[in-house]
């Protein structure tokens, strides 16, 4: 069952995605989540980080677009199957969560180099290890070389990536779309519908790696209903 803590709020910032926009979001907070209360808020449009589940809520905007791919139908595409090939040989391992401190260090590595961004382990403890659903961690390996690492949470029916960071040294290797791959991969073996791979966003060139991934569904904020897009 969801557990609220307090009612749901919403708030004002400038847009993460669209440059000179403001947005504003609704959130709340909650834990105690079991797969089926995950599989109901994917099902809406939330996303979450740690206890915090939020939202979009933009009014005619309309521009975050929840992306999720249909698992037992995925079929890489050629450039896909190129980027595997390239990682081919990567061990990769899916398990609990676990926090080392070289985890962080490539978190931090990935957030300074690519986003500017700074963050204290606390704060990085916070959002991916305080667990108010079921969730995992995937970790990539280079010559037993830990080079990347993956957050998850996991849903009755799906798999839905929260985060996902790598050791900038190793961009060559397109470590971001290998993960999207061996995540699907991996849910498709544990039988699982779909792979959310959160907002897509059509104007933000960051962010269109995640429509390459077919086929897929696209949620309509409108009719809250999800349209499939692909072969």
């Amino acid at each position: 069952m969801i557990l609220l803590q307090g009612p749901r709020l919403s708030y004002f910032l400038s847009c993460p995605y669209i440059r000179d926009e403001e947005c504003r979001f609704e959130y709340f907070y909650a834990n105690n989540l079991d797969g089926t209360d995950l599989d109901e808020l994917l099902r809406l449009g939330w996303r979450k980080f740690g206890e915090y589940y939020f939202r979009p809520s933009c009014g005619s905007c309309r521009r975050c677009i929840p992306l999720r791919v249909l698992v037992q139908e995925f079929k890489p595409t050629k450039t896909q199957r190129r980027v595997m090939r390239k990682c081919a040989g990567l061990m990769v391992r899916f398990g609990g969560l676990d926090y080392r401190d070289e985890i962080f260090d490539i978190y931090r590595d990935h957030s300074r180099t690519r986003f500017g961004m700074e963050s204290s382990p606390e704060e990085f403890f916070a959002t991916f290890y305080t667990k108010s659903c079921p969730a995992m961690q995937s970790e990539y390996f280079l010559d037993e070389k830990l080079i990347a690492a993956g957050f998850i949470d996991i849903s009755t029916d799906s798999l839905s990536s929260v985060y996902f960071a790598y050791r900038t040294a190793y961009e060559r290797y397109r470590l971001g779309t290998y993960s999207v791959l061996k995540e699907v991969e991996y849910a498709a073996i544990k039988g699982l519908k779909y792979y959310y791979l959160g907002y897509y966003v059509r104007d933000n060139r960051s962010m269109a790696y995640k429509n390459h991934f077919h086929p897929n569904e696209k949620f309509d904020w409108e009719s809250r209903e999800w349209v499939r897009e692909g072969t």
